[in-house]
């Protein structure tokens, strides 16, 4: 999942360290994040842990142990929400606040300013007045990252009590029994059952069930209250969804920057990235959307129907192929095919007996499109600045990556460079032999790298070709 969000455009990704993160389910091995920390790094990358939950006083010391571990591996960052950790031995890195600090008000983020915390994820209920009320207290001292995009609890970012209270198993912990996604019944003050605008009993319909954040249609705004760092939601969700939405946010975010000009963006923008799709939320794992409390209360937040993915809205059966899912009410099924109009699907489903071209009720959504998963595919270069000029003894030639600015020291910027002694050979045809340096040198393969600028200070000598490409072979072995 890493590697498809760094692939697709991320920044940043942010992932669970072997134990304490907020998804129990979601650890990964120090191995594995030793290999991550390697690839993501090559791109200019970052890689931020969890270590998010909060800790007995018997977990502090195996916490402190994989946070001298996560350091020496050379990860960016630490999420913790623990606060205890603070008065451990912990190593010299880079502190963030896990939004299960409930980081709501000013008072809260300068606090944690000031006890070493370089940047704060915020609540998910802040609105946009309260995020600005933030930044314009805590200035440009501590970074201030918000949610954009992706799963929502029904509690206070933080402050969920009710799969401990109910199923003994503590959100804070990492392992939330998902009490929001279960069925409910509406009772009154009498224990009757509450009826809806219908008529009907609020029986056993999804009431805690939100929708999925949906803030891409603010990002300028977000961005102008003072928001440095977007955050989509993303774990224990499939490598499909991770690029789609990441590559969503990628060009919403790369047009915003592009007519600003400024070194931020024009160093992101040199990162160039190949997607055989045009990105679509609705297309992945999608509840529904909305932007949460980001404008004050806004309606529906919740979906009633069901917790599952419903995708999008079906109008006419001719955009549906054999191999989709569907979403029916709370039910789901296949579409084995299209005969006359109907749709045949591998199961029966009760609410579902009618559909034809005509649009007949009830509502259908398709929450697995085939055909888009098929052509999902994204791809990422690091622009590369190639050097070659003439020394008395040879040639010097250096291959310098160009980074994004946003990338932390841990990153490696140095270029590569070497001096290869060799005779200066002039040569019979000085265009071709120029022609056939700057060919050879930018012939990258299936490296990560793209050329950019290809700047040649040197007389037209003759260099054989294999020369050239070990040349080259040796400096991108450095890199």
């Amino acid at each position: 999942m890493a590697r498809a969000a760094i692939q697709a455009g991320a920044d940043a990704v942010y992932i669970g360290a072997p134990k304490f993160g907020a998804r129990q389910a979601a650890g990964n091995s120090i191995d594995d994040l030793t290999t991550l920390v390697r690839e993501a790094h090559r791109y200019g990358v970052q890689v931020l842990v969890t270590l998010n939950t909060l800790l007995t006083d018997d977990e502090r010391k195996e916490a402190v142990q994989i946070a001298w571990q996560l350091y020496e591996i050379g990860i960016d960052a630490l999420i913790i929400q623990d606060l205890s950790l603070l008065q451990e031995h912990l190593p010299p890195i880079r502190l963030h606040a896990s939004t299960q600090c409930d980081n709501r008000t000013a008072e809260q983020v300068l606090r944690l300013r000031d006890l070493g915390f370089k940047r704060v994820v915020l609540a998910r209920e802040l609105s946009i007045d309260e995020i600005r009320a933030i930044h314009d207290a805590v200035g440009d001292t501590v970074e201030l990252e918000c949610f954009v995009h992706g799963a929502l609890c029904v509690s206070y970012s933080g402050r969920c009590y009710m799969s401990e209270v109910l199923m003994n198993r503590s959100a804070n912990r990492g392992c939330c029994a998902q009490m929001c996604r279960m069925r409910y019944d509406l009772l009154d003050s009498s224990m009757n059952e509450v009826l809806d605008d219908k008529g009907q009993p609020i029986h056993q319909r999804y009431l805690l069930s939100l929708q999925d954040l949906d803030r891409s249609a603010y990002l300028c705004e977000l961005i102008e209250a003072g928001v440095t760092t977007f955050k989509i939601e993303g774990r224990l969700k499939d490598a499909d969804y991770v690029t789609n939405i990441t590559a969503y946010y990628r060009k919403k975010l790369d047009a915003i920057l592009s007519p600003l000009n400024c070194s931020e963006a024009s160093s992101k923008l040199s990162t160039q990235y190949t997607y055989s799709f045009t990105p679509n939320p609705e297309k992945t794992f999608h509840r529904g959307g909305t932007d949460y409390f980001l404008h004050g209360r806004t309606r529906p937040m919740a979906n009633w129907t069901t917790p599952k993915s419903t995708g999008e809205l079906i109008t006419d059966i001719r955009q549906l192929h054999p191999g989709d899912g569907l979403c029916i009410g709370d039910q789901g099924c296949y579409v084995n095919a299209i005969r006359d109009g109907k749709i045949i699907t591998n199961k029966p489903i009760p609410q579902f007996t009618d559909f034809n071209c005509s649009g007949s009720k009830p509502a259908i959504y398709r929450n697995y499109d085939i055909a888009f998963q098929r052509s999902l595919y994204a791809e990422r270069r690091v622009p590369l600045d190639i050097v070659f000029e003439e020394v008395p003894e040879g040639f010097h030639l250096s291959f310098t990556p160009i980074l994004p600015n946003h990338a932390l020291s841990t990153v490696n910027r140095q270029p590569s460079i070497a001096t290869f002694p060799y005779p200066h050979e002039s040569a019979t045809n000085p265009e071709r032999a120029l022609r056939i340096i700057r060919q050879q040198l930018t012939k990258l393969g299936d490296t990560i790298y793209t050329p950019r600028n290809v700047t040649i200070h040197s007389q037209p000598y003759f260099i054989p070709i294999s020369q050239l490409n070990q040349w080259r072979r040796t400096l991108l072995e450095n890199l």
